[in-house]
């Protein structure tokens, strides 16, 4: 009896260090897989503040809490079942999904371009949704998740490709590790950049010296830094959506215009210097000019069909 309880520890002890293996694995490739995604990061923290730009500051956190639950939403429930079963079973069908996607985002940057030029609506939009009532707010938070989704859906597909080579559990953990430490991550900056200007109240009011100095400062500059952060927005959905359909294309074996892109890319990164960025912004303009092209055609397609439905109706 002895011996076989001894045997039993034993054998416990080398499933234990064999978890704790499993979940440095597990650790280690949703490190890959965040870092690899970062730069999806960055565009999701610059589109969302411009869904919460001339809201009261009393709904401001709300709706940002109320978008955050819908982006985990729309990661763990939604996108991460789809994207594991899509890897495992079909996975020549998630680059076509991504596209999708990618399109809907370039629509949804050509439409605000196209109401910003034609100006007559920027009014409207400028009114803070709560003076609008609750309706409005609640089409905001659902346009904001809306997008999140298509953002999401991209940081968790190149996340599923840090991981491919790992087991199906070990996928399914990475994947939740990172839909939680990257949703924590864009909406807690998020939070932080639209407060910025209370906390520079606070300080301006409780403070003096440099450190009230400060916070006028904060305050002084606050409204345009969203107002920037609310074109950048728009930008990142062109430069996003033209960049899922860019790298789409090429998978799917069109390598054409892909191939152009990356001729213009090293036709500029011999510089010294700045080559690396040069080549940067060569794809991020391209991409943004693909989205720009994309979601125009589409938006001209959707205007004239409700502008059809409604001499229909009349």
């Amino acid at each position: 009896m002895p011996g076989g309880l001894a045997a039993l520890l034993d054998d416990v002890a080398a499933l234990a260090k064999l978890a704790a293996a499993s979940i440095d694995d597990v650790g280690a490739a949703a490190g890959r897989a965040g870092a690899k995604a970062a730069g999806v990061v960055i565009d999701d923290t610059a589109v969302t503040p411009r869904y919460v730009h001339g809201v009261t500051a009393n709904r401001e956190l709300p709706m940002i809490w109320a978008i955050a639950r819908g982006s985990l939403r729309n990661k763990l429930l939604f996108i991460l079942p789809a994207a594991l079963l899509l890897s495992q079973f079909l996975p020549w069908l998630l680059t076509p999904i991504l596209m999708v996607g990618g399109t809907y985002l370039a629509f949804e940057g050509a439409e605000k371009v196209w109401e910003a030029l034609r100006g007559n609506k920027a009014a409207e939009r400028a009114v803070a949704a709560v003076e609008q009532g609750p309706e409005a707010e609640k089409k905001m938070v659902a346009g904001a998740v809306r997008t999140d989704f298509i953002l999401s859906a991209e940081i968790m597909v190149i996340a599923l490709n840090e991981v491919a080579d790992q087991a199906f559990v070990a996928r399914a953990v990475s994947l939740v590790v990172v839909a939680l430490a990257i949703t924590v991550l864009v909406y807690g900056v998020v939070a932080l950049i639209v407060k910025m200007d209370d906390i520079g109240l606070r300080l301006a009011r409780t403070r003096s010296g440099a450190v009230a100095g400060l916070g006028r400062g904060l305050v002084s500059a606050m409204p345009k830094v969203m107002a920037v952060l609310s074109t950048v927005g728009i930008a990142a959905m062109l430069w996003v959506g033209g960049h899922i359909l860019l790298v789409g294309v090429d998978e799917l074996g069109w390598h054409g215009l892909y191939d152009v892109v990356h001729h213009l890319e090293e036709a500029v990164h011999g510089v010294e210097g700045v080559g690396g960025f040069l080549a940067w912004l060569v794809n991020t303009l391209a991409s943004a000019l693909i989205g720009l092209v994309v979601g125009g055609v589409v938006a001209l397609v959707v205007h004239q069909i409700h502008k059809r439905r409604g001499h229909v109706a009349h």
